[in-house]
């Protein structure tokens, strides 16, 4: 159930397209863009590096070896997949990855599965970390990282959802192409985890490797968006308020 709840997030969020007439405010998206920058960075930090350098504290060699290992890996492999996959990201006529023939509905949905697919894997990985114990990380560690993702989740549904029906797409068809750009999210938790069960010792590893693929997304996509045309300091105020909000999550029920 703990996997679902960033999905139930990206969902419910994509469903404001059938409350909200009109197109998102600017000043509300930077705002919400900024959160969905802050929760992740407070979640990479105390939700997966420090596991990581705790963890791997306990096995020989420095602790610090895993993390940063890890952490490089993770922003290599979603720099690939930035590389190899096409997509449009928000507010952008310009397409990036290799050249297609896709839709621009097609293109946003894909930027955002992108964007989803590492909070899966860390959401994964820390359950998998509470399952196989020997860590620091405990059930509610991972309940508090799923919370914080969906609650950043929502507006990201809707950031999503909204644009595709002034694209001209239907109320359906914009609510369906929020959700499932959202359905990557407990995939990915439920790979990561059949891989994490493996061998416990590479768990500091996994955990840092979605944090560099989570840091990978917000420096690329969210603080630029949050921080474009007037008024950037909405957005600087949105990650100060999701970074708080998650900081204090992970410290009161992890």
């Amino acid at each position: 159930m703990i996997l679902l709840i960033p999905f139930v997030g990206t969902s419910l969020g994509a469903a404001m397209v059938f409350f909200m007439k009109d197109e998102m405010n600017e000043k509300v998206k930077k705002l919400l863009l900024g959160f969905a920058a802050g929760v992740m960075i407070a979640a990479s930090v105390w939700s997966l590096l420090i596991p990581a350098i705790d963890l791997a504290g306990e096995q020989r060699g420095p602790s610090w070896l895993p993390a940063l290992i890890g952490f490089l890996l993770g922003v290599g492999f979603l720099l690939i997949l930035d590389t190899i996959i096409p997509h449009l990201h928000l507010d952008s006529d310009k397409p990036e990855g290799v050249p297609s023939k896709l839709s621009k509905t097609s293109m946003l949905v894909l930027a955002v599965t992108l964007h989803n697919f590492p909070e899966g894997m860390a959401v994964g990985v820390t359950f998998a970390g509470a399952m196989l114990g020997g860590s620091n990380i405990t059930m509610m560690s991972a309940f508090a990282l799923a919370l914080g993702i969906a609650i950043q989740n929502f507006p990201e549904g809707a950031i999503i959802s909204m644009p595709l029906r002034n694209e001209g797409a239907s109320k359906k068809k914009a609510f369906l192409y929020g959700v499932g750009s959202g359905v990557v999210e407990p995939v990915g938790a439920v790979i990561t985890i059949l891989l994490a069960k493996q061998v416990m010792p590479i768990l500091p590893y996994f955990l840092s490797f979605a944090a560099g693929a989570m840091i990978y997304v917000v420096i690329e996509e969210l603080i630029p968006e949050s921080q474009a045309g007037e008024h950037s300091n909405i957005g600087t105020i949105g990650a100060a308020l999701g970074f708080a909000l998650m900081m204090v999550l992970d410290v009161a029920l992890g």
